[in-house]
């Protein structure tokens, strides 16, 4: 056996020279200065301990020592037989179980056995030559591994022959490797949060942690020690009490569990679907399944057992329990309220307590409902609106009589509008006057007073006399008048005369 750093450092030349250049044997030993024979052992023991290039991260001189020189596996003297490190494995991942404890029972049946140091470098050799990825030792129920495959499963749409591609969400509990695995249209944030709610309720429990790639959905701000979670995957850990706790990014040793369940799905379910067409994710979810029945039930060569029987013992004693009902999922997003004291959401505007004028506010949104924060404290709810350009207004939100003459009201707009001209005032009015509650019409007329910054005075007015003449209602419309010169009309001598002009516009209803 080769003794000394410089051995074992020639050693690792030989594996790189052979497994990453692909020189002969007898490059090597010409270049290094070997013998021959010697290349040719160092590059068969390492073939057989299932090392390549690069050699696995964090294995050491000692540890590559043992892999390519394992001590004879039977002992001579019965009372020092080699422990069962599948078995020593395993134990290790249930709670509260450390190596020491696992020796010293060793030690009590046999107690002329190996030391506590040779237990300890024997055991890492053998996780080492086994699998890179089982360096690291989980608790049964503590993580979830989750990741989308690199590669994707074709779906063709029956009507129109167009392809699409889906995304398969791969996961892994971290102790028993027990895997799940479902295809989804794509990495978007209500896709991966639908795809963790069926992944809990296939575990039949929840595990103490999620660990996430950096990908947006999961992932806002990527950092190595304070990564900035999205809001919704936040608030659907906070809904099953688990904890979201990232890999740090260009650290691969972090989800390795990951990599490997996603490596073993590509093979075990992506390439045996790859000569089949499919219609519809449903459809094609439905082939996955079986595939994923018989991946999770394959006895591992390993571990003589099934990651279905690892999980049963495992994983499922200590996963928590499912809530009572799934998490629903929710788009968190941030509004200031208007003068009008609504905030919009998809084309609809929302009432809230008048008081919160100008304030922040974080809107979340169901499919059914709205709801409106302030400072974490929830000031309104109110049922999803179908339609869109809509307003929906409790009346508890709008101010008193004296609120609302204290600072924009209808008078007020009305002055600043007829600073501007007759036809800008007749405008808002009828704006006004056009919807449940005056209040409601603030925010359109507020964005026709704003254009008077990009237009003069007698454009706008002109505008909006073509506007009030065709029954336009909205900024955009009086916006589109200007951009193409519809008001130039309105801008001659003889419309000097329009009966919109009249001086005392108060009051007047300007539809007739």
């Amino acid at each position: 056996m080769p003794t000394g750093r410089l051995n074992m450092r020639r050693i690792r030349d030989v594996l790189r020279l052979n497994f990453a250049q692909g020189l002969s044997e007898r490059a090597i030993a010409t270049s290094l200065g070997l013998g021959k024979g010697s290349v040719g052992t160092y590059v068969r023991r390492a073939r057989e301990a299932g090392l390549g290039w690069p050699l696995p991260e964090g294995l050491d001189d000692d540890g590559l020592e043992l892999l390519l020189f394992p001590a004879s596996p039977t002992v001579p003297d019965p009372n020092r037989p080699v422990p069962d490190w599948s078995m020593i494995d395993k134990e290790l991942r249930k709670r509260g179980v450390t190596r020491m404890l696992l020796w010293q029972e060793y030690r009590e049946q046999h107690p002329g056995g190996f030391g506590y140091t040779w237990f300890c470098t024997h055991f890492d050799a053998w996780k080492g030559r086994v699998r890179p990825s089982m360096r690291q030792t989980h608790v049964g129920g503590e993580k979830v591994f989750v990741d989308f495959s690199g590669d994707t499963i074709e779906i063709v749409d029956p009507d129109t022959g167009e392809v699409r591609t889906a995304k398969l969400f791969v996961a892994a509990m971290g102790a028993s490797s027990y895997t799940y695995a479902e295809a989804v249209a794509s990495e978007g944030l209500e896709d991966w949060i639908g795809v963790h709610t069926r992944m809990f309720s296939y575990l039949g429990g929840v595990p103490k942690v999620v660990v996430p790639d950096n990908l947006k959905s999961a992932v806002i701000k990527p950092d190595r020690h304070d990564p900035g979670l999205n809001r919704t995957y936040a608030e659907m850990a906070e809904h099953y009490g688990t904890a979201i706790l990232p890999a740090r990014p260009y650290k691969p040793k972090d989800k390795a569990k990951a990599e490997v369940a996603v490596q073993v799905s590509q093979r075990w379910i992506v390439a045996r679907l790859r000569n089949r067409r499919f219609f519809s994710l449903a459809e094609l979810n439905a082939a996955i399944r079986p595939l994923l029945d018989d991946l999770n039930t394959r006895v591992m060569r390993d571990y003589g057992a099934s990651r279905a029987d690892l999980f049963a013992t495992l994983d499922r004693p200590n996963l928590m329990p499912l809530p009572a009902s799934p998490y629903i999922f929710a788009r968190w997003k941030r509004a200031r309220v208007a003068p009008d004291y609504h905030i919009e959401a998809d084309g609809c505007w929302y009432s809230v307590p008048f008081g919160l004028i100008r304030q922040l506010v974080d809107l979340r949104l169901t499919q059914t409902t709205l709801e409106v924060f302030h400072r974490g404290k929830r000031v309104a709810s109110h049922a999803r609106n179908p339609g869109r350009r809509s307003h929906i207004t409790v009346p508890d939100h709008m101010p008193s009589s004296y609120r609302r003459y204290a600072e924009w009201t209808p008078a007020r707009i009305l002055a600043s509008a007829e600073k501007l001209g007759p036809s800008v005032a007749a405008f808002c009015q009828i704006v006004m006057e056009n919807r449940p509650h005056p209040e409601q019409g603030f925010r359109t007329c507020l964005g026709v007073l704003s254009l008077a910054k990009s237009y003069e005075p007698a454009r706008l007015d002109a505008a909006c006399q073509r506007g009030v003449a065709i029954k336009a209602r909205s900024v955009a419309s009086i916006r589109s008048i200007l951009q193409t010169g519809l008001d130039q009309a309105f801008l001659e001598p003889e419309a000097e005369e329009h009966p919109l002009q009249h001086p005392n516009i108060r009051g007047q209803n300007y539809y007739h």
